[in-house]
């Protein structure tokens, strides 16, 4: 917090100090002059001055000083009112510490918005950085690939073909990339509608994990559902945007998990006008000091590991915006050595 403009106490402690100068030379000058005088009538009068000077010192420094701060506060008070609403109206502060309280808020208020910029400014640098890298790999691949076949790699059947699988899938990649950011965008700006239906959320996660069992095989990843089956739980939301939702957190589980012979577990708590999902593997873990990150667009931890295990670096990015649609939560808690664990919530139909 800065420093005060000017407080009333500061107009009162000048004003005591210069009336009680002033009394004490009257009073000392007095005696000086009339050694024989009444000491009593003179101090009678002393103080009597000293209360007509403290007075007219006080009121002729706070008016001489708010007119001059009312000035400066009419300016900061300016540039807090819209621009459609007259400043004079809006006017409140008639004393020096309304003044005062008044620009300590707004001074406070600057800083908060300088911090949130720079932190604003920092994240957009970063993900400037993180999405020029992402773009970079899969290009440069694709030009490696032309300018192999180019360089007669065309010519030989075997190598040809090899290549523009490699090529394909780096465009594939490029695809899926630009999809979730136009996904991403759509939800931050609320331009995508949610199409809100009544579904049972332990039939979904079940699609969810048949789409995902070849992948969960090749590493030997089991797939577990903790639930009764023949107990329907069901959920009011856009079913399509929360399958996205399973599939990403699913996939995310068998890619990060154990290496081979992992365990991914979905299982279902009765939150009273929820219903609480939660994916949980047994992998390595989140470092503590990355949780608060782990949403975050591009954010990986393992930057050359994640990268050779796929994704575009925004699936997790698209789980929050999408719970966030919904009005819900997504949470994530992890050990390391242990494994991580992500719950989402939605409000039972």
């Amino acid at each position: 917090m800065g420093k005060s403009l000017f407080r009333f106490s500061d107009s009162r402690k000048l004003a005591t100090l210069a009336s009680s100068g002033i009394s004490i030379v009257f009073l000392l000058t007095s005696w000086f002059l009339h050694p024989d005088g009444n000491k009593f009538t003179l101090f009678i009068i002393a103080v009597a001055f000293w209360v007509v000077s403290f007075l007219l010192i006080l009121w002729l420094t706070n008016k001489f000083i708010y007119d001059k701060i009312r000035v400066i506060y009419k300016i900061i008070h300016n540039q807090k009112v819209p621009k459609d609403v007259n400043p004079k109206e809006t006017i409140k502060a008639e004393s020096l510490e309304e003044i005062d309280a008044e620009v300590e808020a707004w001074s406070e208020e600057r800083r908060q918005e300088v911090d949130k910029l720079r932190e604003m400014e920092r994240y957009r640098r970063e993900y400037i950085g993180n999405i020029s890298h992402e773009l970079k790999t899969p290009i440069f691949n694709i030009q490696g690939y032309i300018l192999t076949l180019l360089d007669g790699g065309l010519e030989d059947p075997e190598v040809n073909r090899t290549y523009l699988l490699k090529a394909e899938k780096s465009v594939n990649r490029l695809i899926a990339m630009i999809e979730d950011l136009e996904t991403i965008n759509l939800l931050e700006s609320n331009e995508l509608k949610l199409n809100f239906t009544r579904f049972n959320l332990v039939d979904l996660v079940r699609e969810a994990m048949e789409s995902l069992e070849l992948k969960a095989a090749k590493k030997e990843c089991k797939l577990v559902l903790n639930h009764e089956i023949e107990i329907p739980l069901f959920v009011k939301a856009d079913r399509h945007r929360i399958m996205q939702v399973l599939v990403n957190l699913l996939d995310n589980a068998i890619k990060y998990g154990k290496k081979e012979g992992g365990r991914v577990k979905v299982s279902f708590f009765d939150m009273d006008e929820h219903i609480l999902a939660e994916v949980t593997d047994d992998g390595p873990g989140i470092p503590q000091e990355y949780l608060p990150r782990i949403f975050e667009r591009f954010f990986r931890i393992d930057k050359g590991r994640s990268r050779s295990q796929g994704g575009t670096g925004l699936g997790l990015a698209i789980v929050k915006h999408i719970m966030e649609a919904h009005g819900q939560t997504v949470t994530v808690r992890s050990t390391p050595g242990i494994g991580t664990t992500f719950g989402i919530t939605l409000k039972k139909a």
